[in-house]
């Protein structure tokens, strides 16, 4: 299992998922454009020391991206997702794919994805932060598929 941001704009959110990524023992893949520079001491600074317990692969664009999946299917985590991620069922080798802060992923990233996943929240609020909406997805994926047993 991977996690992977489109395009992240914030980069505490993006050392947050690294950290996140670090502890659970999952890969972190990130989209580029990035809304940062890479070696924003932010980055370091919510990653803190776990930087150096996570594989990231930086990829030029989606494309590159989804051409360097070996059939891993593409689970993108967003608001107008067909299936709630309580039914949602997971396999080992699923990419989590979370959007951009401010917008998500234009139609056409959505298209490509192979599923549309959604975390329910209430009704009154938009979304959840991308380094949360991570954790909790992430949580409940390797929870199905027995991730815990490192």
């Amino acid at each position: 299992m991977r996690l992977a941001l489109y395009e992240p704009e914030i980069a505490g959110n993006v050392g947050a998922v690294m950290r996140l990524g670090a502890c659970m023992g999952v890969d972190v893949d990130l989209i580029e454009p990035m809304g940062f520079v890479w070696d924003d001491r932010r980055v370091r600074r919510a990653a803190m020391d776990y930087i150096d317990h996570v594989a990231v692969k930086r990829h030029s664009n989606f494309e590159s991206f989804r051409s360097s999946l070996d059939g891993s299917r593409i689970v993108l985590f967003t608001t107008k997702g067909h299936e709630s991620l309580h039914d949602f069922r997971f396999m080992p080798s699923d990419v989590l794919l979370f959007g951009k802060e401010s917008g998500g992923v234009p139609d056409s990233v959505a298209r490509a994805c192979d599923t549309l996943v959604r975390i329910p929240i209430r009704p009154q609020v938009r979304s959840l932060n991308l380094a949360i909406a991570s954790a909790v997805a992430l949580g409940e994926a390797l929870r199905q598929v027995d991730g815990f047993n490192h």
